[in-house]
């Protein structure tokens, strides 16, 4: 069960988890992932990494598209540079940033097939960084470093991987019903798989349900071997057998929209709606679902250095804490310095129950400010993404999973030039620490882990964002469902290893 569809099978273009752990099952990299953050052998049987850290060498083992092609080392080549090629328009080309010219030829300032891949042979790819990049091997693990197939991208032309026949799969599934639109989809095992003979399920039926009362019921009539909780459900099943809590390395937070109006750039006002939230009554008394108060944007558990959860020491405590009489203040000190006696704003948030409840719960503690009038607008998971993009909103809850377990994952997002950087919130010394992070640090551990902590905290001393919470997914998971892989970061899901006890 989903609370969301699937919006889409364009490895370059897909951004949302419901499609991640979707391609994470239907496709495979070079690497795949693995419990504890540690990747293991995918379509490379081995591969190698040169002294300086810069060359990675992948050999390939014999595999087949579900269309009986062989994977070949130019099909990750071909992948790579469509997700780079600005005319994708791919909102996750950044994360191929560490390869070598991926930024200028983003920028259109060099050309696509100058891109640091190479197809040595049918079975050898060589991979040329810019620098060092110590996470590179759990990106490419990561669904936008899978392969792509050329001939099959060029047949399905502006219909490609919108529906489950319009693509072709090199994983331990492959999608064999999907419309594009419906709230349904299956993935069948995939028989050319070249570790066909471990995958032990034989079909995956996917129902999006909006209701979480309508999925309990599903569940427990047999319908469905998996349900996520939601309301008082998680309350009322913590004592099951059945019941599981999965701590996600995703961090739910609030864009302000910078050009909006002058009070939305008003730093007090952006505190003040910060201060005016009570987190733990939300999680405590509404979500009850195992999510986290969020210390910052950089998920709890992420990582650490030293012994040190980076969530502790980049800790900005007046950024996610409570203070009413505070928050009042502040607010109307905003409202004098920009002129004004009352703001009207719209909130804007998911149709979902989580979504649903979230505005509720924000319009009511922002309603304490003096002189505010919050209006809500829940919208479906696309449409709130697509005016999200296009700047069309006052203030909107969005989440970020991270895609692999460094902070950079986070913190990147809210560099000037970042596409995810949707209230336009900017800061040249962010812009620096993440610079320096990525650049003249990146080989130094403890330096970069300096860098990336005073930048998130220069982004939660100004307000940026406004964290809210860190999620934890409550599930129900039937007692004869065995080998199902979850990991925090990511796409989530790995069904590989999953089969039904008898």
């Amino acid at each position: 069960m989903e609370n969301s569809s699937l919006p889409s099978m364009d490895i370059s273009k897909a951004t949302d988890v419901v499609s991640g752990e979707t391609m994470n099952n239907t496709g495979e990299g070079l690497l795949r992932a693995g419990k504890d953050n540690k990747v293991t052998p995918g379509v490379a049987k081995s591969y190698s990494k040169s002294k300086d850290g810069k060359t990675y060498t992948f050999n390939l083992r014999k595999s087949k598209w579900s269309n009986g092609d062989q994977v070949t080392a130019k099909d990750f080549v071909y992948s790579w540079q469509r997700t780079v090629n600005p005319k994708t328009a791919s909102q996750y080309a950044y994360l191929l940033a560490p390869v070598k010219n991926a930024n200028a030829i983003m920028k259109g300032k060099e050309a696509v097939s100058n891109l640091g891949i190479k197809a040595e042979g049918n079975y050898k790819v060589v991979v040329t960084l810019t620098k060092a990049t110590n996470y590179f091997p759990s990106l490419v693990a990561s669904p936008t470093f899978f392969p792509q197939n050329k001939s099959v991208v060029n047949k399905y032309g502006s219909k490609y991987a919108t529906t489950a026949q319009a693509n072709v799969y090199n994983g331990p599934f492959k999608l064999t019903y999907w419309t594009g639109t419906s709230d349904n989809w299956t993935m069948s095992k995939n028989a050319s798989y070249w570790n066909a003979k471990n995958v032990k399920l034989k079909k995956i039926n996917f129902k999006t349900m909006k209701d979480p009362q309508t999925a309990l019921s599903q569940y427990q009539s047999g319908k469905l071997d998996a349900t996520y909780l939601s309301g008082q459900q998680p309350k009322n099943y913590k004592n099951s057998k059945e019941y599981v809590e999965r701590k996600s390395a995703g961090t739910f937070y609030l864009e302000i929209n910078q050009k909006k109006d002058s009070m939305l750039r008003n730093k007090k006002a952006r505190q003040a709606l910060s201060m005016a939230i009570n987190r733990n009554q939300f999680i405590n008394k509404v979500l009850e679902d195992g999510s986290t108060p969020a210390k910052g944007v950089v998920a709890s558990g992420l990582a650490s250095y030293k012994g040190k959860d980076f969530s502790d020491v980049a800790n900005v405590k007046s950024a996610s804490t409570q203070n009413l009489a505070q928050a009042k203040k502040l607010w109307k000190e905003a409202l004098k310095e920009t002129g004004r006696k009352s703001y009207s704003f719209t909130f804007m948030a998911d149709d979902t129950p989580a979504g649903k409840s979230a505005a509720e719960f924000l319009q009511s503690q922002w309603s304490k400010l003096p002189n505010v009038k919050v209006t809500n607008q829940n919208l479906p998971f696309k449409t709130r993404l697509s005016r999200s993009q296009n700047g069309q909103f006052d203030i909107v809850a969005t989440a970020w999973g991270a895609d692999f377990p460094d902070p950079i994952s986070f913190l990147q997002l809210f560099t000037s030039d970042n596409s995810y950087n949707n209230g336009k919130w900017t800061s040249a010394t962010y812009n620096r620490d993440i610079a320096n992070a990525n650049g003249k640090d990146a080989n130094n551990e403890g330096a970069r882990w300096n860098d990336l902590v005073d930048a998130q905290k220069t982004l939660l001393n100004d307000q940026g964002v406004i964290p809210f919470y860190q999620q934890g997914k409550a599930q129900l998971v039937k007692s004869n469902v065995k080998g199902l892989i979850y990991f925090p970061t990511g796409a989530n899901w790995d069904f590989s290893k999953t089969y039904i006890a008898k």
